[in-house]
């Protein structure tokens, strides 16, 4: 699977489409162009880097619906909107609701392709997150509900004689389950076990 960034053009004017195809493709950039919000949906793959110039107003379903439709996918490609001028209070909405930015139509060739490179950078950051957490989740996974329950002590800073004392076991229980929680989520030290943890509360907040 190519892993190029993809410029999505989701535009019902195909004079406007093919041009910001051709500018794209002029800087080596791949392209795919949707006449319609819903044609982009059908051919839709989360998996796909890139990112979306989308128009606000077009026939069927509109910019701003189609926005709404791919805030609720964990993950999607950043939306630079393209608007005319009686759309632009629209657009204003767009970026309030997470669009990288807007342009007016006309607009100037640089200013979108600086545009498309923003939300680039957008995209990867969010992909990195999204693989950091999925990595960190399947190690979780791991662990046995008993073994979850001595991480949620540990993070807590809870010493093995408390944790006994608090799940009435003895504290070489505690020790033989920490040390399979260690192993298991691959962390060689408590710090480095802490710092696990913390980036995984990180980029959930970050994802949700």
């Amino acid at each position: 699977m190519n892993t190029d960034p993809t410029v999505f053009i989701v535009d019902d004017d195909d004079e406007v489409r093919a041009a910001i195809g051709l500018l794209m493709e002029s800087v080596g950039l791949e392209v795919r162009a949707y006449d319609s919000a819903q044609a982009f949906l059908d051919d839709f793959d989360p998996a796909r880097p890139g990112c979306l110039v989308l128009d606000v107003r077009m026939r069927g379903m509109s910019g701003i619906e189609l926005q709404t439709r791919l805030a609720a996918e964990p993950i999607h490609p950043p939306i630079v909107i393209i608007t005319g001028h009686g759309d632009v209070p629209m657009a204003v909405r767009a970026v309030q609701a997470g669009a990288v930015d807007f342009l007016e139509k006309p607009f100037n060739d640089q200013a979108l392709l600086d545009a498309v490179h923003r939300a680039f950078g957008v995209d990867a950051r969010r992909r990195g997150h999204a693989m950091r957490l999925a990595e960190v989740n399947q190690r979780l996974e791991r662990l046995s509900p008993r073994e979850r329950e001595i991480l949620n002590q540990i993070v807590a800073g809870k010493r093995n004689k408390v944790i006994a004392a608090d799940l009435h076991i003895s504290q070489s229980t505690v020790e033989a389950h920490r040390a399979k929680v260690m192993d298991k989520l691959e962390a060689r030290s408590l710090s480095e076990l802490m710092r696990l943890m913390l980036m995984n509360a990180e980029l959930d907040q970050e994802q949700s």
